[in-house]
């Protein structure tokens, strides 16, 4: 195997739940979640001979799975086109017990109250929940520190009045 398929390959083993999650908050269909995992896959192949390892491996993938995301949610919200069924599972996300994990009532609910939000705070939220820094986050996105530490504060805050509400049901 060329060296090239190998670092593909251990990139894509040791960052799995980091796309099974951008894929999760992206995509609640899980049919459409398949599409856009293959898409962050096939992105992430071919940019690889233009990492840098001057750079951060995880703020390169975080940002090459948020565009592709951010991307395909646009045009899956635009067209609504029907899927096809995609059996064989790349990152085979059920071996390390992630889709039970994600099953759990509340963390079901917190997915779904964060598909809800506006792109830039998914992603956000997202890196802030990887355990991402101000810092990493800011240089992920674009954004100043000081930035993403009040969106992170507006997030949560609305995360929590959103849990509050459903709860006072």
């Amino acid at each position: 195997m060329s060296d090239h398929a190998n670092q593909y390959l251990e990139i894509i083993r040791a960052n799995k739940r980091l796309i099974y999650k951008i894929t999760r908050i992206y995509c609640p269909d899980p049919e459409d979640r398949k599409d856009l995992e293959q898409e962050i896959l096939i992105q992430i192949w071919k940019s690889i001979k233009t990492y840098q390892p001057a750079y951060k491996l995880s703020t390169w993938l975080y940002r090459i799975a948020l565009n592709v995301a951010i991307s395909h949610y646009r045009k899956s919200s635009k067209l609504k086109d029907t899927t096809i069924a995609i059996t064989d599972n790349v990152l085979e996300i059920a071996e390390d017990g992630s889709e039970a994990e994600v099953m759990n009532e509340n963390i079901a609910r917190l997915y779904k109250f964060i598909g809800l939000l506006d792109n830039l705070s998914k992603a956000i939220i997202i890196l802030h929940l990887e355990g991402s820094n101000y810092q990493e986050i800011a240089e992920v996105l674009g954004l100043s520190e000081t930035n993403v530490g009040t969106r992170i504060n507006r997030i949560k805050k609305s995360l929590k009045n959103k849990f509050n509400e459903h709860i006072q049901r």
